[in-house]
């Protein structure tokens, strides 16, 4: 078991919380943690994307002029996908662009990246994330006194005045626990996590 310091938001540290080797010395994977990525950031996309194919564009079916005899070139309809208005050839349609990804592998390269962090001295585990007043300025003023200029904070708990005040700081992301995932963690300089939202990250890493 590896031993973590834990700070407040005073940058002052208030005890230790222990964290099982296989999340805190976890080896690096790139490969998964690129494979985390592409899946993350491919199940994001609408897929509503589409143009109109000959099928789809209003107007007349009926030939434009007879096939022989007028000197042009032979023509169909005007939906035809040659010409000007008409219809377009292997077009994008709507559908569904997530990949597929194995339970067990988003949880290892979850570890992978959580153990880089921790070995980057880029972890902080903070024991909670209440403020008394809601304003961006005093968060701002706390986050810089633990030179945390580019953040990822994980929580177990909402706390509504941390999440107002943090929503103005553009490099800073506020995030529950189950929804952490490495693209958030690779995103942002540094991970943040409360006490609770680390032990509740590591029951689900270690099913």
């Amino acid at each position: 078991m590896a031993s973590l310091k834990v700070l407040n938001l005073e940058n002052k540290e208030t005890g230790t919380v222990e964290l099982h080797d296989a999340i805190a010395a976890a080896p690096l994977h790139p490969f998964l943690i690129k494979d985390a990525v592409v899946h993350y950031m491919a199940a994001r996309r609408q897929g509503t994307h589409m143009v109109k194919d000959r099928s789809l564009v209003s107007g007349a079916r009926k030939k434009l002029f007879r096939q022989k005899g007028t000197g042009n070139a032979r023509q169909g309809y005007p939906q035809s996908p040659h010409r000007r208005g008409g219809g377009v050839v292997f077009g994008p349609v709507v559908r569904d662009h997530s990949i597929s990804m194995n339970k067990k592998a988003k949880r290892k390269a979850l570890t992978s990246a959580i153990g880089e962090k921790i070995r980057k001295n880029q972890l902080l585990v903070v024991d909670d994330l209440k403020l008394e007043t809601r304003k961006t300025k005093e968060l701002a003023a706390k986050l810089k006194s633990m030179n945390l200029d580019s953040a990822l904070i994980v929580f177990s708990e909402l706390e509504e005045n941390f999440i107002l005040a943090s929503r103005n700081l553009p490099r800073i992301t506020a995030k529950h626990a189950g929804a952490l995932n490495v693209y958030d963690i690779l995103r942002h300089q540094n991970l943040v996590i409360t006490k609770e939202a680390l032990q509740e990250v590591e029951g689900r890493l270690l099913k």
